[in-house]
């Protein structure tokens, strides 16, 4: 029998980020890009596969769903589901930046940068650097929970959607990469969300802003927003939204 080699920490970390970024439908031996990643870490696809699909056993949804994982979670595989509970940014950070070392790629540049500012010496330099990587793991993982598409609109078209953020960014570093701290919702919606003209309540169901609620509203925001009230949100296939999260969205950004 072959002897098991141990997965280091650079490997649990790259497997970590394959189960928040795929689609749980493609974590299998076949998938191209599992193969390609197995070549790079002297691993076999299904060993890598396996791995990652293991972090299922511990993710709150895939249990509330009855999808059991493989039965083979480690207390190094633990260890880091409840490090990224406890600081989402910090592991998001670590996993891209393993995943850079381990493969000598880097995450896609993001389409929206607006939050991070432009970077002035070399400290700057740093922390945009760090906060591209972070925002960058974040959009793939809440793209690939809510398979790709808005949680209000179902629209499908990824130009056309943001992985939201529930408590602001400026608010919560720890919380910056938390999947569980996100939305994807259509560019209409994400702003609206943002701006405290929508939210949802306990039941995850569309609240809108009286701000909204004008006499003659135009056709668009009648349609898209006012008749929209109530709607219920489309919960992810993973890290559904914490309801303290949105308990926060509520009460200090709603109005």
């Amino acid at each position: 029998m072959a002897k098991r080699i141990p997965w280091s920490q650079d490997e649990l970390l790259v497997a970590f980020r394959l189960y928040c970024r795929t689609p749980f439908g493609k974590l299998h031996q076949h998938n191209p890009e599992i193969i390609e990643l197995s070549s790079i870490l002297g691993r076999t696809p299904s060993a890598v596969a396996m791995k990652a699909c293991n972090f299922a056993s511990l993710d709150p949804v895939q249990q509330a769903r009855n999808i059991a994982g493989l039965g083979n979670v480690s207390q190094d595989d633990r260890k880091l589901w409840e490090a990224f509970e406890a600081n989402a940014e910090a592991i998001a950070a670590d996993a891209e930046a393993a995943f850079a070392r381990l493969t000598g790629l880097t995450t896609s540049p993001l389409e929206d940068e607006g939050e991070l500012g432009l970077p002035q010496g070399a400290t700057e330099i740093m922390r945009v650097v760090r906060a591209r990587l972070v925002q960058g793991f974040f959009r793939a993982t809440v793209m690939a929970s809510y398979e790709y598409r808005c949680a209000l609109s179902d629209i499908a078209v990824p130009q056309l959607l943001n992985a939201s953020h529930i408590i602001p960014w400026k608010i919560s570093v720890e919380r910056r990469a938390d999947p569980r701290n996100g939305l994807l919702l259509n560019a209409l919606y994400d702003r609206a969300f943002d701006r405290g003209l929508i939210t949802f309540d306990e039941s995850l169901r569309l609240v809108v802003s009286r701000r909204l609620q004008t006499d003659f509203p135009p056709v668009l925001q009648r349609q898209s927003l006012l008749e929209m009230a109530g709607k219920s949100l489309r919960l992810p296939f993973r890290f559904a939204p914490d309801p303290k999260a949105m308990a926060y969205h509520r009460e200090n950004v709603f109005s």
